[in-house]
């Protein structure tokens, strides 16, 4: 071994939830995607939808970097469902996202959860993958955005 080479002891832990690897991973790609995209920086958003007591009826959270929002969850309220409360929640998302300066949406959703429901968003459908539990698929939706959605 020359004076260079070092050792290090290594080692790897595998267990549940690790709160400070979460934030350190986080940290460590949101700095790497930035830089890989001309200083574009990830923005969280989230659009709530509440009846007149205050409770959610629901709900989506997001983010947007540079000119792609990509939504993460969309949740409707059970006896809501059906009510257009999940259209009125991606049509706000699509419009701040427009206004952030995006051109493009992407989401994914299970076979057995909405996919029928982005299409007539104006979502198409842009793959599906096979292996989810149960013999399901996770359904991924891109949409183009327009000056229309500001």
């Amino acid at each position: 071994m020359t004076s260079e080479q070092h050792t290090v002891a290594a080692g790897l832990r595998v267990g549940g939830q690790d709160d400070d690897l979460e934030t350190r991973l986080d940290e460590e790609l949101t700095a790497f995607n930035t830089a890989a995209a001309d200083g574009a920086v990830t923005e969280p958003l989230s659009v709530r939808a509440t009846d007149e007591t205050g409770e959610l009826i629901g709900g989506l959270t997001a983010w947007t970097w540079g000119s792609l929002c990509s939504v993460d969850m969309l949740w409707v309220r059970e006896d809501q469902r059906h009510a257009g409360w999940g259209g009125r929640l991606m049509r706000a998302a699509e419009a701040e996202a427009a206004r952030r300066g995006c051109t493009d949406m992407i989401v994914s959703t299970y076979s057995f959860q909405a996919p029928g429901f982005y299409p007539r968003l104006g979502y198409r459908e842009r793959a599906r993958i096979q292996g989810v539990p149960g013999g399901h698929e996770d359904v991924y939706f891109h949409k183009r955005l327009s000056a229309a959605e500001v």
